[in-house]
């Protein structure tokens, strides 16, 4: 038995005694019931976390004043020493009142977040246990749980960059995909608040004084849609509009709340400057158009460092009875958006098989938790070297 047999057979045999343990952490992250906004909730579900993870392992907590915090955890060595980042959130999109508790069901695992991405956190938490349990040098590696992802990392963002400055390339253990497909493009994201500005008048005594708020959106909304280029993989979707005060008088004021996506950085740019032209030119004589970009993220983009990398990983997940493809373009972002904007090579989706994500009806798969949790510790014992050589 070679070297590479050798590790391979470590692995597994240690996983082979988790299951059990890797269900029962599972089901406690599950039952903490941890909303974006639920700071408390959040805190409770990052102390599950931490009680999980060996005591050597080095951990620090980032407060935050909007959100529950987030914790970044460092191997010997810290991923900045050109190692390997680990990328995953421990809040939800389920307020306490609308979806809670966890249960089983044959092989299939229910609650809010079992799959994004509390199943995630436990494929690496022990996926890096695994790696270790072989005793060969692992290359260095940090791993970093946000509290915010689901509102976009508006607070976690700089702490994930500060961490992943330096590092080789970013694991994000998003939900995993049907057939277990590895994620290398996501699509940008953008907010977009817009308000046009008008002048009040009576519907009848004074029309002419008036200066239709509500009309002058409506020509810009219509422009903004046409944007959309499907081919392209850019869209505009106007989802909310409200204004005016009653049907006889000429509306002052008319604001909309616009999502737009776009696959490279490139057409981000181009997008946001035709939005502002045509806040410009469709604004009827005598009101305004006002537009305020909000939060968004940057693109996941394919690039060949993390096209090579998706191949290396995918053979780990192969080796170890998972699929082994590659994702189509996804739509949402992720915080793979943010290693690689700064230039980490990035894949996605390493987390826990299952479906149903931002729905009742989540579920994880129970059976590939150890097989997900042993490709990353294959992936993990390439020493500092091989990786360096392999990307």
């Amino acid at each position: 038995m070679n070297s590479d047999e050798s590790t391979a057979h470590t692995i597994k045999s240690w996983l082979t005694g988790q299951g059990a343990a890797m269900r029962s952490a599972l089901r406690t992250l599950v039952e903490q019931s941890s909303f974006t906004e639920d700071r408390d909730g959040v805190r409770l579900a990052l102390d599950a976390l931490e009680a999980e993870l060996p005591s050597h392992w080095r951990r620090a907590r980032v407060a935050s004043e909007a959100y529950g915090g987030h914790l970044v955890v460092h191997g010997a060595r810290p991923a900045s020493e050109g190692g390997v980042v680990l990328v995953g959130h421990i809040d939800t999109v389920f307020p306490r009142d609308v979806f809670a508790g966890y249960r089983e069901e044959g092989e299939r695992a229910m609650g809010p977040g079992v799959l994004d991405m509390k199943g995630g956190l436990v494929v690496s938490a022990w996926g890096l246990r695994a790696a270790e349990a072989t005793g060969r040098t692992m290359a260095p590696w940090s791993w970093v749980v946000v509290g915010d992802e689901e509102v976009g990392s508006p607070d976690s963002a700089a702490t994930i960059r500060r961490v992943a400055k330096g590092a080789k390339c970013a694991l994000v253990f998003e939900s995993g995909r049907a057939h277990d497909a590895i994620i290398t493009r996501r699509k940008g994201t953008g907010t977009l608040f817009v308000t046009a500005h008008g002048v009040a008048a009576h519907a009848g005594n004074a029309h002419d004084r008036g200066r239709n708020a509500l009309w002058s959106l409506a020509r810009w909304i219509d422009a903004a849609q046409s944007l959309t280029d499907y081919a392209r993989g850019v869209t505009v979707n106007v989802g909310v509009v409200h204004g005016g005060t009653s049907k006889n008088t000429v509306p002052d004021r008319a604001v909309a709340e616009v999502d737009f996506r776009f696959v490279t950085a490139d057409d981000r740019t181009w997008l946001a400057l035709e939005l502002e032209r045509l806040a410009r030119e469709r604004a009827t004589d005598g009101t305004r158009i006002e537009l305020v970009f909000g939060p968004g993220r940057a693109p996941l983009e394919r690039t060949d460092a993390s096209a090579k990398l998706r191949d290396i990983y995918a053979r780990f997940q192969r080796d170890s009875g998972l699929g082994d493809g590659e994702c189509p373009l996804v739509g949402g972002g992720s915080d793979a958006s943010t290693t690689s904007s700064d230039g980490i090579a990035s894949i996605d989706a390493l987390g826990v098989r299952g479906e149903g994500f931002h729905t009742v009806r989540e579920y994880a798969e129970l059976r590939t938790l150890e097989a997900k949790a042993e490709s990353l510790a294959r992936f993990m014992s390439l020493g500092v070297d091989e990786l360096v050589a392999a990307l």
